[in-house]
């Protein structure tokens, strides 16, 4: 399943935008879950693994329309993992870090362009700067192993974070 990422000011963000954002990383994620449902609960088994991000563990600058798009994942998630322990389905979270050696922020080229003008300008400068110089970061292989861990683990827990930066902010 495919995720979209948005970088850019809120305030220019075309709620539009904001929208598409949430009816993929959000609304698709749910649409999914429904779809496997009835299956799993017949059977009386399986797992459900959702990836949110890091930016759901802790708050960063310039990405709220996608940080709100996975912390409403996070919060369904939670509630679903609930829900389905009845039926002994298994619902886990995996948070990934951030992972510059993926081709993640392509996909929001288009979507991001004209988000950050003036006077965001010099303050998203910075916010590049650091994400340049970055002191830890997620590899895919860290987010494969944090997914096979989140879906054989049977024990309570329900987040997994993936790569050195999300281990250290959760």
């Amino acid at each position: 399943m495919k995720c979209v990422g948005l970088f850019g000011a809120f305030e220019m963000t075309p709620i539009a935008t904001v929208r598409d954002v949430f009816e993929t990383n959000t609304f698709g994620v749910m649409a999914m879950v429904q779809a496997v449902l009835p299956r799993f609960r017949a059977r009386q088994s399986g797992v459900i693994v959702n990836v949110t991000s890091s930016a759901a563990l802790a708050p960063f600058p310039l990405v709220a329309a996608y940080t709100a798009s996975k912390t409403a994942i996070e919060g369904f998630t939670g509630s679903l993992a609930l829900e389905l322990e009845a039926f002994n389905v298994r619902v886990k979270l995996v948070e990934p870090g951030y992972g510059p050696s993926t081709r993640f922020a392509d996909n929001g080229q288009q979507r991001m362009r004209g988000l950050v003008s003036e006077p965001y300008q010099s303050f998203a400068q910075a916010c590049f700067a650091a994400l340049a110089q970055p002191s830890a970061v997620t590899s895919e292989s860290d987010v494969a192993e944090a997914v096979w861990r989140a879906a054989h683990d049977e024990s309570g827990i329900l987040r997994f974070p993936a790569g050195a930066d999300a281990l250290a902010l959760a």
